[in-house]
């Protein structure tokens, strides 16, 4: 048994390290934690999380969950919750968790905070302070209730240590056959990539509407990011002319990133991709325009031309 139910985000069976952050919050609500894994052949990424402090982690490891279909794996995560009595049901923000978790959160017939960013207390009870508008302004939530599905920020909480003493690793059994089947699993396409995961990455390197076409978005971002051995990032405006895909977007309604530099290309500085930026701990911003209201965040800022500007970042970091 235990207090929170941490869910563990995988991909091709193996952990997302962003997911991991969600534990931290578990270990700052006190009590014991339990991690929750499921897909299909999940043995070696179980193996990989049992030193994080947990009571337990939880492996659902059936064919019926290799690709993650939202009904079947929030019907099992609302098995398990139940199961293990616990109070909190919590993941890391992601575009997995926000497909998932809202549809067992209404299983368990519970409320839900999602995005939060640090607790706080409220007439003795722990409440949740969590971003809206864009950021700029922060709710402080308080719950009611035997149970609450929470979402983490990861960039908000730091990594968890995993220096404990292994714990057990325990079978979640549940009959597969009973799981619904709403949902089809068609397709899986994947971009092969060198570059690292944004979400992951210590550089990132963003641009956009001034880049102006796709080409030449991969010769000056993916090439100024290669030069660094970044990750590429977009702003919606870039995304939506075509000049990148839509998992480049960074922002409020694409990727929250906090690497340790972040350069910004072009980008001015719309509130809803500060959103996505504000935890990076360098943010370098290139842009024309000197009243451009990414400069009151950048760190270091650099006004000029970056079709000018960057090919001789490029050909200088290449030198090096």
């Amino acid at each position: 048994m235990a207090e929170t139910l941490v869910l563990i985000e995988l991909d091709r069976q193996r952990v997302k390290r962003p997911s991991l952050h969600a534990i931290t919050l578990a270990q700052q609500l006190g009590g014991d934690y339990a991690l929750l894994i499921l897909g299909s052949g999940v043995a070696e990424a179980a193996n990989s999380i049992i030193s994080y402090g947990a009571a337990a982690v939880l492996v659902a490891d059936d064919p019926a969950l290799a690709e993650p279909l939202a009904d079947r794996y929030a019907s099992v995560i609302a098995q398990a919750t139940r199961q293990q009595g616990a109070k909190r049901l919590l993941a890391s923000s992601s575009t997995f968790s926000k497909d998932v978790l809202p549809r067992a959160a209404a299983l368990l017939d519970a409320p839900m905070v999602t995005d939060v960013l640090a607790l706080a207390k409220v007439d003795g009870a722990i409440a949740y302070q969590r971003p809206m508008n864009a950021g700029s302004k922060l709710a402080t939530v308080k719950v009611d209730g035997e149970l609450c599905v929470l979402t983490a920020r990861a960039t908000a909480f730091a990594m968890p240590s995993a220096n404990g003493a292994p714990c057990l690793i325990a079978t979640f059994a549940f009959d597969a056959a009973s799981l619904p089947n709403e949902m089809q699993f068609v397709s899986r396409e994947l971009r092969a990539s060198d570059r690292p995961d944004l979400a992951e990455a210590r550089v990132v390197v963003s641009g956009g509407r001034p880049l102006k076409d796709s080409e030449t978005f991969e010769r000056l971002v993916g090439g100024l990011a290669d030069a660094l051995g970044g990750a590429v990032g977009a702003t919606r405006a870039a995304v939506d002319a075509g000049m990148a895909p839509n998992d480049y977007q960074v922002g409020q309604t694409g990727k929250v990133v906090a690497p340790e530099l972040y350069i910004a290309l072009g980008i001015s500085g719309a509130i809803q991709h500060l959103a996505g930026i504000k935890d990076s701990r360098i943010i370098v911003a290139i842009n024309k325009d000197a009243d451009a209201p990414i400069f009151q965040m950048a760190t270091y800022g650099l006004v000029g031309d970056l079709h000018q500007i960057v090919p001789q970042l490029i050909a200088a970091i290449q030198k090096t």
